[in-house]
C-alpha cells in the first residue's frame, strides 16, 4: 500500500513537468532522518540556476524549522567551477563540521542526451499489408517536415544527501536520479525539481513536513 502511496505521489509531481523521477536509493542504515544544519550545493556553471535552485531549497527547509545555507552564502560563485584536490575537499569537510553543519545536500548534471521523438503514428504503424512504395512515401517525411518529430534534450541529474558525520566519513543517505526535459524556463525548472526532491524526501522520511502555522494564526483560526 505504501509503495502504490509513493508511486501516485511521483506521478502528480512528475506529470505534465519538465521533471522526472527516474530512480532513487535509500540508504537503509536511516529508517528517518532529522538534519539541523544544511548545506545546499547545486553545480552548474549557470550562477542564475545555482542562485534560484539553491535558494528555493534553502526556503523548503526553512520552512521546517532547519538551519540552511547556500553555497553562495558561504563560498565564492567558483566555489563549484574550480577544481578541488582530495586534501581541500577533506579539509572542507572538517570546517563544516565545525560549523556545527550536519547534512550536505549536494545536485548536478551528470550527462546530456538529444532525443528524437516521432509522431505517435509513426511509432505504433503495426500494418503488415502495406508495399514498399507505400511505405517509403509515407515515412520520408519523418526526415524533412518538422511536424513529424520533436528534437529535445534530456540533462540527467543527481542529488544526493550526505551526512556529516563526526565519527566516520561522510556517509550517503539518499541518492535521486531525476531527467530534467528539454527546459525553457530557468525558473518553472528550478520549481518542478525542487518541489519532486521534497516530496520525494518527505516519503523517505529524510525530512520532515512543513511546520505548522504559527501561533498566532492559529489562536486566529478557533477565535
Amino acid at each position: 500500500m505504501k509503495y502504490l502511496k509513493i508511486l501516485a505521489i511521483y506521478f502528480a509531481v512528475t506529470s505534465c513537468s519538465t521533471t522526472q523521477l527516474v530512480e532513487n536509493w535509500k540508504n537503509p542504515d536511516f529508517v528517518t532522518y532529522n538534519p539541523n544544519k544544511v548545506l545546499i550545493v547545486g553545480m552548474t556553471t549557470n550562477l542564475e540556476a545555482r542562485q534560484q535552485f539553491e535558494k528555493q531549497l534553502k526556503a523548503e527547509y526553512q520552512s521546517r524549522g532547519i538551519e540552511a545555507v547556500m553555497s553562495l552564502e558561504l563560498f565564492e560563485p567558483s566555489f563549484t567551477t574550480e577544481k578541488k584536490t582530495d586534501e581541500e575537499l577533506k579539509q572542507l569537510e572538517n570546517n563544516l563540521l565545525l560549523d556545527g553543519f550536519d547534512t550536505l545536500l549536494f545536485t548536478k548534471v551528470i550527462g546530456v542526451e538529444d532525443k528524437i521523438l516521432y509522431r505517435e503514428n509513426y511509432e505504433e504503424d503495426k500494418n503488415t499489408h502495406i508495399k514498399f512504395r507505400e511505405d517509403y512515401l509515407k515515412y520520408q517525411d519523418a526526415y524533412y517536415n518538422p511536424d513529424y518529430y520533436n528534437e529535445f534534450t534530456v540533462y540527467h541529474a543527481e542529488t544526493s544527501m550526505y551526512c556529516i558525520c563526526p565519527t566516520k566519513d561522510r556517509t550517503l543517505i539518499w541518492k535521486g536520479y531525476i531527467d530534467i526535459i528539454d527546459p525553457e524556463s530557468i525558473i518553472e525548472t528550478v520549481n518542478h525539481y525542487v518541489r519532486l526532491v521534497i516530496v520525494v524526501l518527505e516519503e523517505q522520511q529524510l525530512i520532515n513536513h512543513k511546520l505548522l502555522e504559527d501561533s498566532t494564526n492559529k489562536e486566529s483560526i478557533f477565535n
